[in-house]
């Protein structure tokens, strides 16, 4: 059986329900070893929501902080387990392992890299640190590594800056969804309430400070924020409530309470919370960005917005009967079916491995 070893530094929120989902449909063809760094949202529980046989190593020097001695640490770090794990193949995800791992590792084995969000496309860095990125992204770009992008706006991405990419898109493990949910109550007969919610750490990506200004102009809607962070102290509409971090089943339990599923951010990969939500049959808004307008079509299965004023349009909209609700949400939650399931991800990956083309 071959060797797979993935690597992750952030092993928390989106790439973390990511390499849960693929690893249970790869532990079936593949000995697979995760190398991860903890993160606050790293579930302490974590191992036990994998396959038994999937490996576990902690990163000791893989932090998220930037630091030229924890990086040179990092480097022999990697090295170390790359010699006695002795993989066949080598699946990096997001940025600081996909730098890492590209300038490390023997170009002999075979290597994937997953950005899960390029970090030249955030928007919390100055101009000059996003073109360095940038920079640092096209030398890493000339090792025998391919980039496999999570939607056709990271695979645009990728592609400006080398040829070598391919577009995998995230899916979700449907059949983990469903066992979930058997013990949840779910009303098809009832009305919208405009109950609005989301999932994610409370970050400068996830634009808390919009998702505040939203409540603050709509005080008829109860909001929910399913998760924790740094900007916490930003959400302070007296209709919002802040779940903090919850178990994997207590969060989908708490998902499908919502009626609605917001997501203002200012950057993505592909949302695995956007995937969850848009499978429950929650009404989805997003942002106009790279990953939510790769999955979202205004108005067919889901609404794109720019600003406060169209958000709250959207909301009124809604409040008032404007849209095809069900046809909407099914169409969503097809699209996930058809496109988005962890089960034609895995496939695809398993095809990247074995060197077809897709």
């Amino acid at each position: 059986m071959k060797k797979v070893m993935h690597v992750c530094e952030a092993f928390g929120g989106g790439v973390f329900s990511f390499l849960k989902d693929l690893c249970q449909e790869q532990v079936a063809s593949y000995d697979v070893t995760i190398l991860y760094a903890k993160r606050d949202q790293t579930p302490d529980d974590f191992e036990n929501m994998f396959p038994s046989n999937v490996k576990f190593i902690e990163l000791k020097y893989f932090k998220r902080e930037i630091s030229p001695k924890n990086e040179l640490k990092a480097r022999k770090e990697l090295k170390k387990y790359f010699k006695e794990i002795k993989p066949d193949i080598v699946h990096l995800h997001s940025s600081k392992a996909g730098i890492i791992g590209r300038i490390t590792l023997s170009s002999k084995v075979k290597m994937f890299y997953t950005p899960h969000g390029f970090s030249f496309l955030k928007q919390d860095d100055s101009n000059l640190k996003r073109m360095i990125y940038r920079s640092i992204e096209k030398i890493a770009s000339f090792s025998k590594c391919t980039i496999t992008c999570c939607s056709k706006g990271e695979y645009e991405a990728a592609r400006s800056i080398t040829r070598k990419a391919v577009q995998v898109n995230n899916g979700i493990d449907i059949n983990e969804i469903e066992s979930i949910l058997k013990d949840v109550k779910n009303n098809k007969n009832k009305k919208i309430t405009l109950t609005v919610g989301t999932i994610s750490r409370i970050g400068f990506q996830k634009n808390p400070k919009l998702f505040n200004e939203i409540a603050l102009a709509n005080l008829d809607i109860n909001f929910i924020w399913i998760g924790d962070g740094e900007l916490r102290s930003e959400l302070t509409s007296p209709n919002i409530e802040i779940k903090g971090w919850l178990t994997r089943d207590e969060a989908i339990k708490e998902l499908m309470k919502c009626d609605i599923f917001l997501l203002p951010s200012l950057w993505e990969g592909l949302p695995i919370s956007l995937l969850e939500a848009m499978y429950l049959k929650k009404i989805c808004i997003v942002s106009n960005v790279v990953g939510n307008r790769d999955v979202i079509i205004n108005q067919e299965n889901g609404f794109i917005c720019n600003s406060l004023e169209e958000y709250t349009k959207v909301l009124q909209e809604l409040n008032n009967n404007t849209y095809d609700i069900n046809k909407i949400v099914n169409n969503a939650k097809e699209n996930v079916l058809k496109e988005y399931n962890s089960e034609v991800m895995a496939i695809n990956y398993r095809r990247l491995y074995e060197g077809e083309n897709l």
